[in-house]
């Protein structure tokens, strides 16, 4: 993860980024449904910086705390409305008009994650074949005959192009059924069925990082093959040609290209013993890796490249300008819908509340996607932005969706609900959130102490 100094600047940003988008949707929609507008605040608690502008004279600040926000309308509820401004507060206007302005704050984070998703896709993005790296002796998934190099091809009726996609539909299916049915190819090209079954265990398989280890395979990485030769470099000179495959680095055993790159990250300009395979003979040689960078950014290099049967597991997927739109809000419904699904099976047990993440989570993540880059940390955005516009929307009164509700009630009784009901519900809201708070914060200090 980033250094604290990082998560917490990302924090900031991208909390009050989304709350900004959030609370537009409230405030436009309000202004075109004629609504007065009192005040624009991103944060709570005391103002650090406002002003005040427009006809109506609306107070636009930010405040200290940025955890949060809100859109305060002039409403007949809170004290009188001066004659020029009948008609104007939010309880005057029509129940549509105000459903819509409720609506808006959680659509507007799902506008904004369908944009960020354009611009991701937009350039065309590199996408991985899922398919099955190492398999854990005695797991679920050498129990159903998995193996290294198999490419899911399908899982259940859905067919996966890439890992997220192939996750998605891993989860679904073992959540709902214990069962995991797998179409595989294996690295010839033939064809199989599989079904993992975990049973009754999927809850536990839902906990954060638990899924694959649980499962007993890891992501198929590209196997330590050399595709090809940096003239010149470490391997070059010592004599290892394309088509050998490397199985260790000082005694360290190699399996992946990832494994290969991480032991040579680590000695620049160091002298190693190398162990390859060629043409099923194993061998051992000497060599001096090479180095790049500087001070603590200096790494080792072997001077080898990917070899070509590696291609196979990657293409990258283009797109029109009209195409890349339409992944884009493809994939902002596909991931609304996982999210709204995953918190039902929260409810009912078959997933782990441990999924839930407080403020010291969310923060890590998002100094260490802003540390790996501005797409990554573009892509971090986008996932929050839907999980905040899901979580508004749940029928909880002091949430958006439950003053949704509230709304309904209104239309269908033809009047508001008594305010002793809007109390308790306000009361019931504030229980929920601090039950859902407590919850966040437990998992972001259980996750810290291991």
């Amino acid at each position: 993860m980033g250094s604290a100094l990082t998560d917490l600047l990302s924090f900031i940003v991208a909390i009050s980024l989304l709350v900004a988008i959030h609370e537009y949707g409230h405030y436009i929609v309000g202004r075109w449904a004629g609504m007065k507008i009192l005040r624009f605040s991103i944060g709570f608690g005391k103002p650090i910086w406002s002003r005040r502008s427009g006809k109506d004279n609306t107070e636009y600040c930010i405040a200290s705390i940025p955890l949060g926000g809100y859109v305060r309308f002039l409403d007949s509820r809170e004290g009188p409305v001066r004659p020029e401004d009948e008609g104007r507060a939010f309880d005057q206007r029509p129940i549509p008009a105000r459903i819509a302005v409720l609506a808006a704050g959680p659509l507007f984070n799902f506008l904004f994650a369908i944009v960020a998703y354009w611009a991701l896709f937009a350039p065309g993005v590199m996408v991985q074949t899922p398919a099955i790296g190492d398999v854990i002796p005695d797991s679920y998934a050498d129990r159903a005959g998995l193996q290294f190099g198999d490419k899911i091809v399908a899982v259940g009726d859905v067919e996966p192009l890439d890992w997220e996609s192939a996750l998605v539909a891993i989860l679904d299916n073992m959540v709902a059924t214990g069962k995991v049915p797998l179409t595989l190819e294996n690295e010839q090209g033939g064809h199989r069925r599989a079904t993992i079954d975990v049973g009754s265990d999927s809850t536990r398989l839902t906990e954060p990082g638990a899924l694959f280890d649980g499962l007993g395979f890891s992501i198929w990485q590209p196997p330590a093959g050399v595709g090809s030769l940096a003239p010149g470099g470490a391997a070059e000179r010592a004599g290892i040609r394309v088509g050998d495959r490397i199985t260790a680095v000082d005694g360290e055993s190699i399996r992946t290209w990832g494994d290969l790159l991480g032991v040579v990250r680590e000695r620049p300009g160091k002298a190693v013993e190398v162990e390859y395979l060629r043409n099923g003979y194993a061998a051992t040689v000497n060599l001096t890796l090479g180095d790049e960078g500087s001070g603590e950014e200096r790494r080792g290099l072997i001077g080898i490249g990917l070899s070509e049967t590696s291609v196979d597991y990657y293409s990258r997927r283009t797109y029109t300008p009209l195409e890349s739109l339409s992944a884009a809000v493809d994939k902002t419904w596909t991931s609304t819908l996982f999210t709204m699904r995953m918190l039902g099976h929260m409810v009912t047990g078959n997933v782990s509340f441990k999924n839930i993440s407080g403020p010291i989570n969310i923060a890590q993540f998002a100094g260490d996607s802003a540390e790996r880059g501005f797409s990554y940390f573009l892509g971090f955005l986008a996932i929050i932005s839907i999980s905040l516009g899901v979580l508004n929307l749940l029928p909880i009164p002091v949430l958006d969706g439950g003053q949704i509700v509230y709304q309904v009630v209104e239309m269908i009784k033809g009047g508001p609900l008594t305010e002793r009901a809007q109390i308790l519900g306000q009361q019931i809201g504030v229980l929920a959130l601090l039950l859902l708070m407590s919850f966040a914060f437990y998992n972001d200090i259980a996750r810290i102490l291991g």
